[in-house]
């Protein structure tokens, strides 16, 4: 078994992984990153869209180009990169066991920084285990990265930013979307991405669900109906829709099943995804040395990811005595700031008062701690 010797490990090479390293290597310290895919930048590379906000959160810009950016400077940084790499577990000492280059390694870290992300959730109904029948995330992946379009017609459920703009990247790509199939009654999205989907003539079908996916080896029908308000289909308003793609938009919740082996501490925020770890300003968590950032806190925008991604590099290269307590302190607060902006307004007020609420459980649990 081979061993190798880092000052801080990265786990997850996506948006919050790779500001992360930026941030880390700046401050001097040895930093390694690892990830399962065969190329780093995470959900960026999917995103064709140009992100909103301000032009010091990249507005304007799509997210593939940002991640090229971050890429470049992850590169020039010198931090080391370690790609087709599955990290299998993790010990409370911060150690990480993985397979590299088919060879079990063994990673002694000063410091690790889980930034693993999310994954989809799932929707049960008949049929659902057809083929045709997919995450919404596994079709902009199809179509964004590997060029490859999952179907001809297809019927989107859920309207909340996932399914309205993957809706759209669809019918870019050349498919035909038939509906969006929204069970709440009221759209979930930002209302620029529904106006687009309304424009091109998708209809979006609020109070509505899916029943049913028609077919032998694959997807060839799919019946959605109506809701009451408890969501129970409403008999006599079912309709049956000539499709052979059904894409999942229900939701995210967070990749933590690694935190769980640390036996980190986690708390439940069902508008964070489920259960989340708890962590301080500085991103650590209830294990001393092990710092979290991005959707794995918490299922967010890319734009929050990569600002609690500088969050946690910049507090475990401060933690190694790398960097000053106020000149972090000075760029910590560069870096809230921003973060307060974009929890800021009518959509980020709930994911304020979510990370507010996963911070005061971490100080709760700090609070007990000393009292014993």
């Amino acid at each position: 078994m081979k061993i190798k010797e880092t000052d801080i490990a990265i786990v997850g090479a996506g948006a919050a992984g790779l500001t992360a390293a930026i941030e880390a290597r700046r401050a001097g310290a040895q930093v390694l990153v690892l990830d399962e895919n065969r190329l780093p930048g995470g959900q960026l590379f999917k995103q064709i869209h140009k992100f909103f906000g301000s032009h010091e959160h990249r507005a304007g810009t799509r997210g593939f180009q940002i991640g090229r950016d971050l890429l470049k400077e992850v590169e020039q940084s010198g931090a080391e990169v370690w790609l087709n790499t599955v990290v299998y577990g993790m010990e409370p000492d911060t150690s990480l066991g993985v397979i590299h280059e088919d060879q079990n390694t063994v990673i002694k870290a000063k410091k690790v920084i889980v930034a693993t992300g999310a994954k989809e959730n799932y929707m049960a109904f008949p049929g659902s285990t057809l083929p045709g029948v997919m995450g919404a995330g596994a079709a902009q992946t199809m179509i964004n990265v590997n060029r490859v379009l999952p179907g001809e017609r297809i019927v989107m459920v859920g309207s909340g930013n996932v399914g309205l703009i993957v809706s759209y990247q669809l019918m870019q790509a050349g498919a035909e979307v038939l509906a969006i199939v929204e069970g709440a009654p009221f759209i979930g999205g930002y209302g620029v991405h529904a106006g687009k989907i309304r424009r091109a003539g998708v209809p979006i079908l609020v109070s509505h669900t899916v029943t049913r996916a028609i077919g032998t080896e694959q997807v060839e029908a799919v019946e959605i109906a109506e809701v009451d308000s408890k969501f129970r289909p409403i008999p006599g308003t079912e309709q049956v829709l000539e499709a052979d793609t059904v894409c999942l938009a229900v939701g995210l919740n967070p990749m933590t099943e690694l935190l769980w082996l640390t036996g980190c501490k986690f708390t439940f925020i069902p508008a964070f995804g489920g259960h989340v770890p708890m962590h301080d300003a500085h991103m650590e968590t209830t294990v001393p040395g092990l710092y979290v950032a991005g959707d794995v806190t918490g299922v967010e925008e890319a734009s929050s990811a990569m600002e609690e991604g500088r969050l946690a590099g910049i507090s475990a290269a401060e933690s190694l005595g790398l960097i000053p307590r106020e000149e972090a302190k000075e760029r910590r607060g560069e870096v809230i700031r921003r973060l307060n902006v974009l929890r800021s307004g009518a959509f980020g007020e709930g994911r304020r008062r979510s990370k507010e609420q996963q911070l005061k459980a971490m100080e709760a649990f700090q609070a007990e701690g000393d009292r014993t």
